[in-house]
């Protein structure tokens, strides 16, 4: 981002905060630019620029060092949020050196980027952070203190990425933070993510175009926030006199379990669950029909069961706490992706 007049965000997203914004996407053989469609100015011809503010992208990517210190060194920015990440911890599995490279050295590429071209003194730096650092939670619930012990190459990645952010910030005085976030939804969360998951399932269900799906461990426990209040909590973070790491959570803990009975409550189906462990199913108490399975693919070789968040010092320093409950981010969900699904039934 460049040019950015610092005014309160009233919509929760940094295209509303600045009157320049600069993205970076990588190249594909499709468009992949569906999340942020309603911010071109003509969505059908990719035109950029909004009624918000002038959005640029430039091609690009964590990779590539020389195209980083390119788009730095032109667009001269004021504030940076790395928000680029292979950031699904199952797949971090299968891409275990793709996401190191990426999560890890790609954070590293962007700190020697603005080193490069001369901007320590004027650009701030936001690094995307992970409750997945907890990973084995060493105690509850987790804050800027407790220590980490990542259960995946994601969160690994991303543990190198904390620290490199810490040493740019001591070695070269750089204004650069990171932000603890724990899990963030809203309806542009990606369709293989859980949450999402669940929220295209039961709409497909509820429309009469799907009948069951399978989800992997249902009793892993997380501390849900909505995507706009924890935006927010970002920008707050690169608007203060000292650079500090900040935990940015609700303190509520939900089950996948309990999302999905909350999913298909506000569908008007109550799910009763019958079995144990891979042979458990989601039985619809009014039609008697299975509609969740549990399948064994869907576990991490390594899992994290229980996150929980303690938000207080960001509270305490930034003013910052959740707009949004649970039961209103399920049901927001839920109603997006019925809308969607009944413009788009293969979407």
């Amino acid at each position: 981002s460049a040019d950015g007049s610092r005014v309160s965000p009233t919509l929760g997203v940094l295209f509303a905060v600045f009157r320049q914004v600069h993205g970076i996407v990588r190249r594909s053989s499709s468009f992949n630019t569906g999340r942020i469609e309603h911010l071109y100015k003509n969505p059908q011809t990719h035109t950029e620029g909004s009624e918000y503010c002038h959005m640029k992208l430039h091609y690009g990517d964590l990779t590539d060092s020389t195209c980083l210190v390119k788009i730095i060194n032109e667009i001269k920015p004021t504030e940076i949020y790395n928000l680029g990440a292979q950031s699904h911890v199952k797949i971090s599995f299968d891409l275990a050196e793709y996401t190191a490279d990426v999560d890890g050295l790609g954070t590293l590429r962007l700190l020697d980027a603005i080193k490069t071209c001369g901007l320590i003194g004027s650009v701030r730096f936001y690094q995307a952070s992970t409750s997945e650092l907890y990973g084995k939670v060493q105690e509850i619930p987790q804050r800027e203190t407790t220590p980490f012990y990542p259960r995946s190459p994601y969160g690994a990645a991303k543990l190198y990425a904390y620290w490199i952010v810490i040493n740019f910030r001591e070695a070269y005085n750089l204004f650069a933070v990171n932000g603890i976030l724990f899990n963030h939804e809203s309806p542009r969360r990606g369709a293989n993510f859980v949450t999402r998951k669940i929220s295209r399932s039961v709409a497909k269900i509820h429309l009469g175009q799907l009948d069951c799906f399978s989800l992997g461990n249902l009793d892993s426990k997380r501390d849900w926030g909505h995507a706009k209040d924890y935006v927010e909590a970002m920008w707050l973070m690169l608007q203060q006199d000292e650079p500090e790491d900040f935990v940015i959570a609700t303190g509520e803990v939900h089950s996948v379990r309990e999302f999905v009975e909350k999913a298909f409550k506000h569908v008007g189906k109550t799910i009763v669950w019958e079995g144990k462990d891979e042979k458990e199913v989601g039985r619809c108490q009014e039609t008697g029909k299975i509609h969740v399975r549990v399948d064994q693919k869907y576990y991490r070789p390594t899992e994290v069961d229980y996150l929980q968040g303690d938000s207080s010092k960001a509270l305490k320093k930034l003013g910052w706490k959740p707009r949004v409950a649970f039961e209103e981010l399920v049901k927001e969900m839920v109603d997006a992706d019925i809308q969607l699904m009944k413009t788009n039934p293969n979407a």
